[in-house]
């Protein structure tokens, strides 16, 4: 079971994807989509992760550098990996004409690259000290970035379907109020919903991440520490002890809830992507298994 196989924190589910390096993700992402769709021009891709890089490292003009430790530059790389995987699944269990066409699994790629580009800090932003203040409002502060950039790399055509399936990674608005213009963007939505979802939680440090690097994000936020009394996703996080605790009923609800029933069990395209095997389903149960492990021993 590649969950249980000794991997580096900066590595994909397969082992296989340095997602910690763009051009490595890139590399992986634009071999998926040409093998799915041969002939298409994908060029706008390199532009997109050069860009997408220069965003997170702080050279990209008008904006700092990502200074948030848990939605940063490697959790997207893996979620826009995730998305390339899921879109090939989705093709090959649609291979007829109700598949996404080539230009639809570029607006996916597209929005997965910028998703989270809401936490990034504007130069002149002296209100406040990190990005993850901003986690509450990071969605619609993504739309601004894509509503302003796309058009800057001639893709103002990718603008308002990006905009309404970015929604599908935030908690702010019921999936099920979401309004897009189609079924294929509905489609979109939720592979890019999932994407997200089993990235982060298939991730080998996950625990660890969400120990050291959500908690201090949601307290940043004013959604965690002692004195918060704002609840996220229905819960008070007073500690990062308390955080773990409630991190495994998360994971079952986020499976149950959002991935199977929102996301209509999209997710399973990965297995499809993976002949079969569903890498990232095995990773998460691992994540949780051993994290309730831990947490079992910390009571004795």
């Amino acid at each position: 079971m590649v969950g249980q196989i000794q991997r580096a924190g900066h590595m994909d589910v397969s082992n296989s994807v340095d997602v910690s390096d763009p051009k490595a993700v890139m590399g992986e992402v634009m071999q998926i989509l040409g093998k799915r769709y041969p002939g298409f021009d994908f060029a706008p891709l390199p532009v997109l992760f050069g860009d997408f890089s220069r965003l997170y490292n702080g050279t990209y003009p008008g904006f700092r550098a990502c200074d948030v430790r848990y939605h940063n530059a490697q959790h997207v790389l893996d979620v826009t990996l995730a998305m390339a995987r899921l879109i090939d699944g989705h093709g090959r269990r649609h291979p007829t004409d109700d598949g996404l066409a080539p230009d639809e699994a570029m607006i996916g790629i597209g929005a997965a690259l910028f998703h989270d580009s809401g936490y990034i800090r504007r130069m002149r932003d002296t209100r406040h000290k990190n990005g993850a203040a901003y986690t509450r409002v990071h969605v619609s502060r993504g739309i601004r970035f894509i509503s302003d950039y796309f058009p800057r790399v001639g893709l103002q055509h990718m603008v308002d379907p990006c905009a309404r399936i970015l929604h599908f990674t935030g908690y702010e608005v019921d999936p099920c109020d979401l309004h897009v213009a189609n079924e294929q963007e509905h489609v979109l939505g939720k592979l890019l919903g999932s994407a997200d979802l089993i990235a982060q939680m298939a991730d080998v440090a996950y625990v660890q991440k969400c120990r050291d690097f959500l908690f201090e994000e949601f307290a940043a936020g004013g959604m965690a520490g002692e004195e918060t009394q704002v609840a996220y996703k229905g819960v008070l996080y007073r500690s990062p002890e308390q955080l773990l605790q409630q991190t495994p009923e998360f994971m079952r609800t986020a499976i149950e809830v959002r991935l199977d029933g929102h996301f209509d069990s999209m997710h399973q395209c990965a297995a499809d992507h993976f002949d079969g095997q569903h890498l990232y389903m095995e990773a998460i149960q691992h994540n949780c298994s051993r994290l309730e492990a831990m947490l079992a021993s910390s009571g004795d």
